[in-house]
């Protein structure tokens, strides 16, 4: 398999993969007010926050041995061992009440997670053409968007005619099934799709090739603007709902649902405009305008508010987070994109991990939800100025590219 620019996207290998995709962030949408169910089964207010980032954290500390050993030759088999963890994991969230139930539980349900998801962007990166970068991993995020546009809001209904959360946890398991059917049937045509790679593209990446990757100017500055921009996002998706339940805001179902159908259709109507635009000049516009949002956040204290500031995050993010995974495939080299989404997806573990446990600690020290939001502000902008940095730098690399061409030497 080559980079022919006359690729299909849309390949059955592909959509699969994401759907396989999807199921897996249905999983962990759910768990958007799990400091919440926390609090209702009498775990301690200190607790919470470890313990919601715990998985997270599992995932983050996990996926640095996922990362090596994961590759388009062995993604299928561990991502049916990885629905089996989960299916497990998510019945058992019904008994296990004690913290160190809960700890280890955590603990299993991130490794089962990273293992699926880490699989499936270790196989899904060989199957987007490079001038279709914009528009695949556009496409990649709806899988991973969809589960918070609507299960959040499934999950509101839901409570009133449930005991608990654990309840709804158990339910999710029923998408495993149609997961393990594509699963299945993706392993038997594996074989053929995957035949006309170099055999260094389906094999496991050698442990020098990924030192000299992690020491790529280009490759760290785009892992630290992932790292800031899932820092803010993971501190959105779990105190937004603390932050309402402090004002005269109802809910926080529909924020959730409204910024992500936002992302969405953006990234459904904008996928070809992602490979035709100047990616870094986008990501700049639209990072300095996501500051004023956070700022504005600890302004809302109506329905209607929280509504449209849910409209002006969505925008942004939903220009961002593609356009940011696109970036890193472009310069990247193609035995080690599998890697580097794969290492874009560490640095979020770590931001989904960092923000609840910072995060707790923060608003049990007695500081609000506003100020927490705008340090987020903060963080955003120093990805603003690393973005300036990595234009700078991609400028450079260019003109001496130029200049080797040009004097005969490439």
């Amino acid at each position: 398999m080559t980079e022919q620019a006359d690729r299909k996207l849309f390949s059955f290998e592909f959509v699969s993969l994401n759907l396989v995709i999807f199921f897996s962030f249905c999983n962990m949408s759910v768990f958007y007010s799990f400091f919440s169910y926390l609090a209702r089964i009498g775990i301690p207010e200190e607790w919470r926050g470890f313990l919601v980032g715990l998985e997270p954290m599992s995932a983050f500390m996990l996926r640095l041995v996922a990362v090596p050993m994961l590759h388009a030759g062995n993604a299928a088999t561990a991502m049916l061992i990885a629905l089996i963890m989960i299916v497990t994991a998510l019945c058992s969230y019904g008994w296990v009440v004690t913290v160190p139930g809960l700890i280890a539980l955590r603990v299993f349900h991130g490794a089962a997670f990273v293992l699926l998801v880490s699989a499936s962007m270790a196989l899904v990166v060989h199957f987007i053409p490079k001038d279709k970068s914009g528009q695949g991993f556009g496409f990649v995020s709806v899988s991973v968007l969809v589960p918070y546009a609507v299960m959040p809001l499934v999950t509101e209904v839901l409570l009133r005619y449930t005991q608990n959360e654990s309840q709804i946890y158990r339910g999710v398991t029923v998408l495993a099934a149609p997961a393990f059917i594509l699963l299945l049937m993706l392993r038997k045509r594996l074989k053929s799709a995957l035949g006309g790679m170099e055999r260094a593209l389906i094999s496991r990446p050698k442990l020098e090739e990924i030192r000299r990757d992690l020491k790529e100017p280009r490759i760290v500055l785009l892992l630290a603007v992932n790292l800031f921009l899932y820092l803010c996002y993971a501190t959105v998706f779990f105190f937004m709902k603390g932050y309402a339940s402090l004002s005269s805001i109802s809910e926080v179902g529909g924020f959730f649902t409204i910024s992500t159908l936002v992302m969405i259709a953006l990234r459904l109507s904008g996928g070809l405009f992602f490979d035709k635009i100047g990616k870094i000049r986008m990501l700049q516009v639209f990072m300095l305008l996501l500051v004023p949002c956070f700022v504005l956040f600890r302004y809302m204290s109506t329905d209607r508010m929280l509504y449209l500031m849910a409209g002006y995050y969505g925008l942004c993010i939903g220009f961002i987070m593609p356009l940011l995974n696109a970036l890193l495939f472009d310069v990247s080299p193609p035995h080690l994109r599998g890697v580097n989404t794969n290492l874009a997806l560490f640095v979020m573990d770590a931001g989904f991990f960092l923000s609840p446990y910072a995060g707790g600690a923060f608003i049990a020290s007695g500081r609000s939800f506003s100020s927490l939001f705008t340090i987020c502000a903060g963080f955003i902008f120093v990805n603003l100025v690393l973005l300036v940095v990595f234009g700078n730098l991609k400028r450079t690399v260019q003109k001496e590219q130029a200049a080797g061409y040009t004097g005969g030497v490439r």
